[in-house]
C-alpha cells in the first residue's frame, strides 16, 4: 500500500484582526505588490461585510489546478473512508482515494458529517490523481459518538472561522471539543453526541444563515471573476479572511466558505461599526 499526504500552498487563512501578507510554502508570495483589498467593492448585508481581495501583477497565472472537495464528493470522484474501526489509532485520519485526472484540494477547516464521527481537516491538502490510499489529517467534531459501524460520509461546508482559528492554531482535540461545547452551549443547541453541526437541526438559526448566505451568493454572481479572496466584517472587527492562490480556486471555494462566515454572524455577529478609515488603517 502507498501512501501520500500532500500538504498544499494554495491558501491562507487569517483569524486575527489584521490581514497578514506572507508566504505560503512553495506558492507564489503574497505582498501588497501582488495582491489590493478593494474597499470600494465591498458588500454588506446586516452584520456582515465582505471586502474583496483581487490579484494584480499576474498573480495566481502559476497556480495549480484542482478541483475542491466539495465539487468532487458531489461528482463521486473521490471516495472517503474510515482508516480503521479502532478510534484511538484512527480517529485522526481519513482515507480518500482520487479517482479523477485531476488533483483534488482539500482546505483546513472544510467539514464531513458520517463515518464513525463527524471530522474537520486541520491542515490544507492536494490529493495526487493517482486513485491509491491517501491520509489527510482531521479532528473529531462530535464528542461523544465513535460508531461501530460507518456511515457515508456527506461534505458539510466550512466550519465558522471562531473553530477554524482553533483548529489552525492549535490543532488540539481537547480545545476543539472546549470551543464546540462553547458554542453549542452559547447558541442553547441540544446534542446528545456534542456534534458541531447539531448546529444545522436549528431551523430557525438556519434560515437566517440561508438568508445571508442568498444575499452575498448573489451579488458575487454578477461581480466581475477577478476575485481571490475576501475579509469579512463585523461589529468593529475582522472576524476573517481567505485568500487564495487563483481566481478558479477561490470560486470553488466560495459556496461552502460563505456558509462558515454566514454562521458566525447569525450566532455572534454584531452591527457594522468600523469605517472606511478604520478598514484601510488595519491593512496598511
Amino acid at each position: 500500500m502507498i501512501t501520500e499526504i500532500v500538504y498544499s500552498p494554495v491558501k491562507f487563512y487569517v483569524t486575527i484582526l489584521c490581514l497578514l501578507l506572507c508566504q505560503i510554502l512553495r506558492a507564489q508570495e503574497i505582498t501588497y505588490d501582488n495582491v489590493s483589498v478593494d474597499y470600494d467593492s465591498a458588500i454588506e448585508y446586516k452584520n456582515l461585510r465582505i471586502i474583496p481581495i483581487r490579484p494584480k501583477n499576474g498573480f495566481g497565472n502559476n497556480a495549480p489546478h484542482a478541483i475542491s472537495l466539495s465539487q468532487a464528493v458531489k461528482q463521486g470522484i473521490a471516495t472517503i473512508s474510515e482508516r480503521g474501526t479502532a478510534s484511538t489509532e484512527n480517529v485522526h485520519f481519513l482515507r480518500i482515494n482520487n479517482h479523477s485526472d485531476q488533483m483534488i484540494y482539500i482546505s483546513s477547516g472544510e467539514l464531513i458529517s458520517g463515518g464513525r464521527q463527524d471530522r474537520i481537516f486541520t491542515q490544507d491538502t492536494l490529493l495526487e490523481p493517482n486513485g491509491r490510499d491517501q491520509y489527510v489529517s482531521v479532528m473529531c467534531v462530535e464528542e461523544l459518538r465513535w460508531s461501530d459501524k460507518e456511515k457515508k460520509f456527506s461534505y458539510e461546508n466550512y466550519a465558522n472561522p471562531d473553530l477554524r482559528k482553533v483548529v489552525d492554531i492549535n490543532k488540539n482535540q481537547v480545545l476543539i471539543w472546549r470551543e464546540i461545547n462553547r458554542q453549542l452551549g452559547q447558541g442553547q443547541i441540544p446534542s446528545k453526541s456534542s456534534a458541531y453541526l447539531s448546529k444545522i437541526a436549528d431551523k430557525k438559526m438556519m434560515q437566517l444563515n440561508d438568508e445571508y448566505y442568498n444575499f452575498f451568493k448573489e451579488k458575487f454572481k454578477s461581480a466581475d471573476s477577478a476575485i481571490v479572496g475576501f475579509v469579512c466584517m463585523s461589529g468593529d472587527k475582522v472576524i476573517g479572511a481567505d485568500i487564495f492562490a487563483s481566481t478558479y480556486l477561490f470560486y470553488n471555494q466560495l459556496d461552502p466558505l460563505l456558509k462558515g462566515y454566514c454562521d458566525q454572524v447569525v450566532y455572534t455577529g454584531k452591527p457594522l461599526t468600523i469605517t472606511r478609515e478604520e478598514e484601510k488603517n488595519l491593512f496598511r
